[in-house]
Formats: structure tokens, C-alpha cells, sequence
């Protein structure tokens, strides 16, 4: 097990290619997207995500620790631009060693 960082974006699916351009030249090769989130905004004044005209995307992805300054330095312009939430945190990784399945 190692420590990893996740990162987690919720933001409108119309800036899914710049997000995840972002995440990439920042060094995260990896992602997942889920896409039709919905949810109420956790910002006071915020509109519901359920009420915008577009579909929202939650976007979960995983990078080393010395990546996430990075990371957060490049994703910020966007969120401030174009609306959305980025949420990072700490977890642990546990990679398989040794695949062993029968075939």
C-alpha cells in the first residue's frame, strides 16, 4: 500500500474535454467519468446542479502526492471560469503484484 492523492471534480459536462486536458498535462494520465450527476450545491448561494441546463459529469482521478500542486494550480483557473467543485484528498493504493486468475 502507498499514499495517493484523489481527486475529485464535479462540474459541467460541457468542460469535460478541458478538465480532463488539464489532468493530463499536469501528469494524470488515469481518470474515471461519471456522467448525469446530479445533487444540490453545498455553496450558500450556489444554484442546484439538478437545475442547470447542461448535465453535470463528477470526474474521479488519482496522482502521486508531488503532483497535486500542479494539479491544483492548473484546475483552479478552470473552476473559477466555468463553475464546478474540486475535492482532494488523501488515500491509500493497493496495486496487485501478482495477477493470478485461471483460465
Amino acid at each position: 500500500m502507498h499514499l495517493v492523492k484523489k481527486i475529485e471534480i464535479i462540474a459541467n459536462s460541457f468542460e469535460l474535454a478541458k478538465i480532463l486536458n488539464v489532468l493530463k498535462k499536469s501528469g494524470v494520465h488515469g481518470h474515471a467519468v461519471i456522467r448525469n450527476v446530479e445533487g444540490s450545491g453545498l455553496r450558500e448561494g450556489s444554484e442546484d446542479l439538478d437545475m442547470t441546463m447542461l448535465d453535470n459529469v463528477y470526474i474521479i482521478a488519482f496522482c502521486m502526492p508531488e503532483q497535486i500542486k500542479t494539479v491544483a494550480e492548473n484546475v483552479r483557473p478552470l473552476l473559477n471560469k466555468f463553475g464546478g467543485t474540486c475535492y482532494i484528498s488523501d488515500v491509500m493504493e493497493i496495486r496487485s503484484i501478482k495477477c493470478v486468475a485461471s483460465l
